[in-house]
């Protein structure tokens, strides 16, 4: 990973409901065939879950990005300086099944151990799957939650996986 510099997942020193709330991130994995896709998301969390530093990721069904985390094991979340935002914003805006979003936002892919990244990013986490479930309406103890988010029914489904490094420029 030229440029960048491993760290431990405890180093992390942005406040994460800036980095991933405010900031964003983008959310990308490999399919079996070589293929890459990336999305934009502001949901998410950093934590530690089973003893493990952990990333929480939901994705709803209709994104051509689930594909691509279901097929693969590993994915990557990167984080981007404040002049990316257009660049994230598109990528969030466009799916990879219509044109080469990854191309025309400009970034380069790379990989570490197989997970695609992006050389552009400011700081990259990779994460290996360790549980994922679907949503439902009754998983929802505040019954206003589904009303307000999932009016068409097309609940996330949450990924948490472990954080296996972090690297930063």
């Amino acid at each position: 990973m030229n440029g960048f510099k491993k760290i431990s997942a405890e180093e992390i020193s942005k406040n994460t409901f800036e980095l991933i709330g405010k900031d964003w991130m983008l959310v990308t994995a490999k399919k079996p065939d070589g293929t890459v896709n990336t999305m934009t998301a502001s949901w998410g969390g950093l934590g530690v879950m089973w003893n493990k530093n952990a990333a929480f990721v939901v994705l709803r069904p209709q994104r051509y990005t689930k594909e691509f985390v279901d097929s693969s094991d590993s994915f990557s979340l990167t984080f981007f300086a404040d002049d990316y935002k257009k660049q994230l914003s598109y990528l969030g805006s466009v799916s990879g099944r219509d044109e080469d979003k990854i191309t025309k936002a400009g970034l380069t892919v790379a990989e570490n151990d197989g997970v695609p990244y992006f050389e552009e990013s400011k700081m990259v986490l990779i994460c290996k799957k360790m549980f994922v479930q679907e949503m439902t309406e009754d998983s929802f103890i505040l019954k206003s939650i589904p009303k307000e988010m999932y009016s068409a029914g097309d609940y996330h489904t949450l990924y948490i996986a472990e954080i296996e490094s972090v690297w930063v420029k």
